[in-house]
């Protein structure tokens, strides 16, 4: 019997929501566009489409893909981040909204026709550094990750977004020294911040298919803030900026760690996001260096 896609979107969503899948019908649409390499518009358009068998089977392996709890955007190898299209895969983290507060504030803080010299250290696909090179025309980025999957996956995206002759790609970790003493402008990190008895509750989705290094960092989720904040002292120049991701209940942790390099920062805030949570850890660097007791 002839499927219209209509028709096989329904039945694709039942069968997600039968497995427990978070908007079914949403991860149905974008698998069957994937597909047919149709936009939203041709979704709209063309739900009376007969399907041809081949069509159809090839929908139906990326659902069951899908309803095994592989996330869409691994099925399909690509995410949206701040109006950007990126190449994602097993390896990395998914891009999430939330990150984009960071580049937010960068954008409230920086004058986009000035020269910004920036590092994003745990740059995964590339999102942060990538983002900011294509905002800022005269930026140049060290983006940093201790993973060569990673920087593979980031320097693909800056190539295919114009910006990779201004961006390095170093393989590193983000708990050595990075860069320069007093050679950047800003830092900008989406680190790991689960703390492992969060990571075991997390749901299958992540746990299972999403990195746990890039997730899990020590017993309370600020090991790496702890170890990063040195090294991003040492590479700002004075009154630099460093704006890092943390979970949404350690606005209160994250600022006493930070407050313990009160010599070398100040301004040290939270910033909340649109639902009221602990997003972002904010500080600058201290114009003269103070010491303290």
């Amino acid at each position: 019997m002839t499927k219209t896609l209509y028709d096989c979107i329904g039945e694709s969503a039942a069968f997600l929501e039968g497995k427990g899948v978070d908007s079914p019908l949403l991860s149905a649409e974008i698998l069957a566009c994937h597909v047919l390499g149709l936009d939203r518009t041709g979704l709209l358009t063309q739900k009376r489409r007969e399907l041809d068998s081949k069509e159809v089977e090839a929908i139906r392996a990326l659902v069951a893909r899908r309803g095994n709890g592989e996330p869409v955007a691994y099925i399909t190898g690509h995410k949206e981040f701040y109006g950007l299209d990126f190449k994602v895969g097993p390896g990395v983290l998914i891009p999430r909204p939330e990150t984009e507060h960071i580049v937010e504030k960068v954008e409230e803080l920086f004058d986009p026709a000035a020269p910004l010299a920036f590092a994003d250290l745990g740059t995964g696909s590339g999102i942060l550094g990538v983002t900011l090179a294509s905002l800022f025309p005269q930026a140049r980025g060290l983006l940093l990750d201790i993973s060569v999957g990673a920087l593979e996956f980031a320097a693909s995206n800056a190539e295919k977004h114009g910006v990779r002759e201004r961006l390095e790609l170093w393989q590193g970790s983000m708990l050595e020294p990075f860069a320069e003493s007093e050679s950047l402008d800003l830092v900008v990190s989406n680190p790991p911040y689960v703390s492992a008895g969060e990571y075991e509750g997390l749901d299958r989705e992540v746990a299972a298919f999403e990195p746990a290094g890039a997730l899990v960092s020590g017993e309370d989720g600020l090991d790496h803030l702890r170890g990063l904040l040195p090294h991003v002292a040492d590479a700002l120049k004075q009154g630099g900026v460093v704006l890092v991701e943390i979970g949404w209940r350690q606005g209160a942790a994250a600022k006493k760690i930070t407050e313990e390099y009160s010599r070398d920062f100040e301004e040290i805030a939270v910033l909340t996001d649109l639902a009221g949570h602990d997003r972002v850890l904010f500080a600058t660097k201290r114009n003269c260096k103070k010491t303290t007791h």
